[in-house]
């Protein structure tokens, strides 16, 4: 029963909420169970606060017995990866030159939105240092495994976010997204995770990375990520990049189709190397949203420069943060992302610039390729999960993880809404994910395909020893 109430989703508990059928506080002691059961084996987590989260779940649960609850995820227990900033919680973003006495102040702003939702937060969750790359290890917190199978990577750079989606930790995840960092994990954990639209959700402090890193939900269901992104989207006065508010409520999904769409489909953006197994999962997927009456064109595209663009905002982005450290912190650092620091700060002025101009030409052919279309699906990645503690498959030849995630980082250049999909496992029992990409400020639509996918094939949790 304990885990049952774990493992339900936060569209469903709000209503039973409600109804007065459960509280709170029994969900989050549930929550917390599960948490003491994996988190050892697992590493999702960095802070546990098991006495502010209880005080937390008890005021919602008077809230709701008076029925005055706070807002629409009153009571729904949450988690927030630890690049964030939780007021009076520490915030050691992987790092060891982080100050572990330090306790925020205040908390960033989508944090914020979630705490004056009635959200109780269970934790901050890892990440490798800085969010720097594809998988989630660091020397601070160690290395975080698959819930599937915990001799692989959950993937990164939110991995202990989708770790504590898979096995009821929470049922509301936040991730960060800079290069695919809450599509890489939703696809090699088997959860669904979206990447907003660009400025769609506020950010302060701003990631060292940029205009390419995005904050976004990642949930056990669709409905509940629509859920998460109404409460954390709209403008905010500490954040100067984020979007005018269109009032868009994204739950407003039910009985709408994809039916009359119009969805280009490039089964390897013109130059990945997609897994035999992974691109007839992704292929089977696609014809299911065909068959829901979707109009599905394969269509020829050529991102292989997109990696180089890539390179040159992520590197330099990294050197930006290595320059305001110390001699002693740079020695702390974890030894590949110090090595990405030192090769940002070789890239040159003229250099990047032109990858400025060649981030605007692929923006460009994004958005006049969503012109024509709706929607644009693709692998979310090319391979399944790989050996956790590596930063790439081993004996693959690569060096970084940009290597093998041809699928995601073009649409942080681009900045456009993406989603992983679950849809289906390899032989080895490893989950795969269809990403689908929309037109700027089109979560809508996005959330609606994938609504309309998880109707048809609904996704499948780990269930942990």
């Amino acid at each position: 029963m304990s885990r049952d109430l774990a493992m339900m989703s936060a569209t469903d508990l709000v209503q039973a909420y409600a109804a007065g059928t459960i509280s709170p506080v029994e969900v989050v002691k549930a929550s917390l169970v599960e948490i003491r059961k994996h988190n050892e084996t697992f590493n999702a987590f960095v802070h546990i606060d098991e006495g502010t989260t209880l005080a937390a779940a008890k005021a919602s649960e008077e809230r709701w017995k008076a029925g005055t609850p706070i807002g629409i995820v009153d009571g729904v227990p949450t988690t927030i990866k630890d690049l964030a900033e939780v007021k009076g919680w520490p915030v050691r973003r992987g790092s060891r030159t982080s100050d572990p006495n330090f306790r925020s102040i205040a908390d960033s702003p989508f944090v914020a939105r979630l705490r004056d939702h009635g959200a109780v937060f269970m934790g901050k969750t890892t990440t490798p240092e800085y969010g720097w790359k594809g998988v989630t290890d660091s020397p601070l917190s160690g290395i975080t495994r698959n819930p599937w199978n915990p001799t692989k990577t959950p993937g990164g750079s939110s991995g202990g976010a989708a770790v504590a989606t898979a096995l009821g930790m929470g049922a509301l995840n936040q991730g960060t997204d800079g290069g695919g960092s809450i599509r890489i994990p939703a696809a090699y954990t088997g959860i669904f995770g979206l990447k907003p639209t660009f400025g769609r959700v506020p950010q302060y402090p701003a990631s060292v990375m940029g205009t390419v890193s995005h904050a976004g939900p990642m949930t056990r269901t669709v409905a509940d990520s629509a859920l998460m992104l109404t409460v954390m989207s709209g403008p905010h006065v500490m954040d100067w990049y984020t979007a005018p508010d269109d009032g868009c409520d994204f739950r407003q999904l039910s009985g709408k189709s994809v039916r009359g769409m119009r969805i280009a489909y490039s089964p390897d953006l013109g130059f990945a190397k997609v897994d035999r197994e992974i691109a007839d999962l992704v292929a089977a997927a696609v014809k299911r949203l065909a068959e829901l009456g979707a109009h599905i064109e394969e269509v020829d595209l050529d991102f292989s420069s997109s990696a180089e663009t890539f390179r040159l905002h992520w590197f330099t982005g990294a050197a930006n943060a290595y320059r305001n450290l110390s001699p002693e912190q740079r020695e702390m650092l974890d030894p590949g992302f110090a090595e990405v620091c030192l090769e940002g700060l070789e890239i040159t002025l003229p250099e990047y610039q032109d990858g400025i101009q060649a981030r605007e030409r692929l923006g460009l052919e994004v958005n006049q390729l969503l012109d024509r279309y709706d929607l644009l699906l693709t692998p979310a990645m090319p391979t399944v999960a790989f050996d956790a503690g590596l930063e790439v498959p081993e004996g693959s030849g690569m060096r970084r993880w940009t290597e093998w995630t041809a699928f995601s980082y073009p649409f942080n250049l681009t900045q456009h809404p993406a989603a992983s999909v679950p849809c289906g496992f390899t032989g080895e029992g490893l989950p795969a994910g269809l990403q689908i990409v929309g037109q700027k400020y089109r979560e809508d639509k996005v959330l609606q395909a994938s609504a309309a996918y998880e109707a048809l094939c609904p996704f499948k949790m780990p269930i942990a020893g």
